[in-house]
């Protein structure tokens, strides 16, 4: 935060964490991993809440999302790992492996959730879940992420609950 992208070095992240360079070496190869696994700890605050319907729980989670997105430090680590990955395909997969991946788990716990309130019919096919998940995820993370950092709109309660009707009636569609 304090230096940007372009000037961060983990020299600066060493001498800040009081540190050898080479403890942050044996654990990240560079500043991209590094903040990486930075972002997925922020991340993974995301808690899925119990609100008793599931429009409910998803307006839970959509606000903790957009108030992650908030900080600076998730906001910017955030938008620079991902421009740097459209030029690093290994970059690219441990985003995917420490940030998408560790977060769909709130998806199958809310589907889950509303399967068994019966809010939702059990899925009959695993194949067609998975891919339910990973649609889910993208629609949720790629509506917040764009709304809170490309379009620097809020993601407050009105336009999380317009939100959250919008995708309810795209899960109940898709379930009918």
């Amino acid at each position: 935060m304090e230096l940007g992208w372009s000037k961060l070095t983990l020299s600066d992240v060493a001498v800040r964490a009081g540190v050898a360079k080479t403890t942050l070496y044996r654990r990240w190869s560079g500043k991209n991993e590094l903040v990486v696994d930075a972002v997925a700890e922020l991340f993974d605050e995301l808690e899925l809440p119990d609100r008793g319907t599931l429009g409910a729980d998803i307006e839970g989670v959509v606000l903790q999302f957009a108030a992650i997105l908030a900080r600076p430090e998730a906001k910017s680590g955030l938008m620079a790992v991902v421009a740097e990955s459209t030029r690093d395909e290994a970059l690219r997969e441990r985003i995917r492996a420490s940030i998408v991946d560790r977060q769909k788990r709130l998806v199958l716990e809310g589907r889950s959730r509303a399967e068994a309130r019966g809010e939702l019919p059990p899925s009959a096919d695993p194949t067609e879940a998975s891919r339910t998940v990973d649609l889910i995820f993208d629609v949720v993370a790629g509506a917040v992420v764009h709304r809170c950092l490309v379009s620097a709109e809020p993601a407050d309660e009105e336009w999380v609950r317009s939100f959250t009707k919008v995708l309810v009636a795209g899960l109940a569609a898709a379930a009918a």
